[in-house]
């Protein structure tokens, strides 16, 4: 593959049917969806892990959570590990972010050559009060659900001014000699979720389609789902107008995304460098948007654990859907693949995306763990092409089968027919880690966390905060019980 530009688009929180690329009958991405016309969709990606910050990480370095540590948003990237952006910057390329990072800031060296107003943790360590794992106190979501609708936030204002950065970078850098790489991360559509007036009017709220298993007769019954609903103070349920409201604002805040991708993605053309520029959306994670009776991200059912992933540009196949799943880890060799850089990390779990576009669809197993707020213990979910596992330390499994039932309404763990495939998915799992010791491995991380910040009762008091707020604005903590 001869080297090209690397422009890499990352959102936060975009639910991967949100988009006509994928089929949504109602959400406007016109910019994605030319973007995937162009290219290729890859049908079946995933985070390795549900929650900004350690999906980030595991995105930077290419390997998966438990092997870097990075537990929750109180255990942010700061440089340690080696990532495609310092490899790149190591071998004279131009890496530049532009927009939100996540990782721990103050100062750190995180690989790149420019970070362009980055969004990084709060006071370089996050929420702490996630790191409490043990009797934590609950958060209370739903206010945030009551001001859902029309209106303007700080995450609206930064994702234009992110925008506007990266028309300016690509003016910058359009008559380089060597190819360059930039990360463009905008924060929308993740909460609070309000869209522009304008946008918000293209979907009323009759129109838009509830999720799966929302109201509370339905909801999945598991320890796990009723753990998370208590903890988030979703468990009394929502009534139907809350839920297509949340939803509407959510699906306007992804249009407005789509605006700002479709800027940047005429400025490749404006300036000629579409033929020479690879291109690569995706997302950190998903939103549940009341699906199983919750909002927000945190769980391994596809609503928040898959991403969409689309590429186009030079060599990459146009028209083309792939079935394989992939996941966040793959983005390190597809970046040094791209530009042509050296791949001096021999043991990583990932392999080019421009590799995987260009083959048959074939059997792979993706892996996703999540050790953060609102469990009580360490989760993990095996993908593989048909059947997903999702593992619970200490309680039941889950297994579904997603060609029949893509929306995870029937798991099939406790059917005696399926009790061989749920013995080979653990082997699989514990050939990767042992969950147990990997489930106290992340606590203990976590506990010595609370305690170098003054211990239980002083990060309770110190309290939390909805959102990271962007560059200039202070953190508006509040107190959780």
């Amino acid at each position: 593959m001869k080297p090209a530009n690397f422009l890499y688009i990352l959102s936060d929180q975009h639910h991967r049917m949100a988009s006509g690329a994928y089929g949504h009958p109602l959400v406007q991405t016109p910019h994605l969806d030319a973007l995937a016309a162009r290219g290729t969709r890859f049908q079946n990606a995933y985070t390795n892990c549900p929650i900004c910050v350690p999906a980030r990480a595991s995105l930077a370095t290419g390997r998966y959570v438990h092997q870097i540590g990075c537990w929750d948003n109180g255990h942010p990237y700061d440089g340690s590990v080696p990532s495609w952006h310092q490899r790149l910057r190591e071998q004279g390329f131009v890496c530049d972010s532009i927009g939100k990072l996540h990782f721990k800031g103050q100062g750190t060296d995180h690989g790149f050559t420019d970070e362009v107003e980055p969004l990084h943790v709060v006071d370089g360590s996050g929420d702490v009060l996630g790191c409490i794992r043990d009797d934590p106190p609950f958060r209370d979501k739903e206010g945030e659900l009551g001001r859902a609708g029309p209106g303007d936030s700080t995450y609206l204002q930064y994702d234009a001014r992110c925008a506007e950065h990266a028309l300016r970078w690509l003016a910058d850098h359009k008559d380089d000699d060597k190819p360059w790489a930039v990360f463009l991360n905008f924060v929308c559509p993740h909460p609070p979720y309000i869209a522009p007036p304008e946008i918000y009017s293209q979907y009323p709220v009759e129109d838009v389609p509830l999720p799966p298993q929302w109201t509370p007769e339905t909801w999945p019954q598991h320890p796990a789902m009723d753990y998370f609903r208590r903890f988030f103070r979703f468990d009394q349920g929502f009534d139907e107008e809350t839920v297509r409201r949340v939803t509407a604002a959510y699906y306007g805040t992804t249009t407005y995304l789509d605006q700002q991708i479709g800027q940047v993605l005429s400025a490749l053309d404006q300036h000629e460098l579409t033929d020479s520029t690879r291109v690569l959306y995706s997302s950190d994670h998903g939103e549940c948007l009341g699906a199983r009776g919750l909002f927000g991200k945190f769980t391994l059912y596809d609503e928040a654990a898959a991403v969409p992933m689309i590429a186009a540009g030079p060599d990459v196949p146009v028209g083309k859907v792939i079935q394989t799943p992939v996941s966040l880890v793959d983005s390190f060799p597809t970046a040094l693949a791209c530009l042509g850089a050296e791949q001096v990390d021999e043991d990583l779990p990932g392999r080019s995306l421009w590799q995987i576009a260009q083959e048959d669809d074939q059997q792979r197993t993706v892996f996703s763990e999540y050790h953060a707020l609102g469990t009580e213990r360490g989760t993990y979910m095996l993908r593989n092409g048909r059947y997903k596992c999702n593992y619970y330390v200490g309680k039941n499994p889950q297994l579904f089968d997603l060609q029949e039932d893509p929306d995870e309404l029937h798991d099939l763990s406790e059917e005696a027919k399926y009790g061989s495939m749920l013995r080979d998915f653990e082997v699989e799992l514990r050939g990767l880690l042992d969950p147990e010791a990997v489930d106290e491995q992340a606590r203990a991380s976590q506990r010595a966390m609370v305690k170098a910040a003054g211990g239980r009762e002083v990060v309770i008091q110190r309290g939390a905060f909805d959102h990271s707020p962007t560059p200039g604005e202070k953190a508006a903590f509040r107190a959780h019980g």
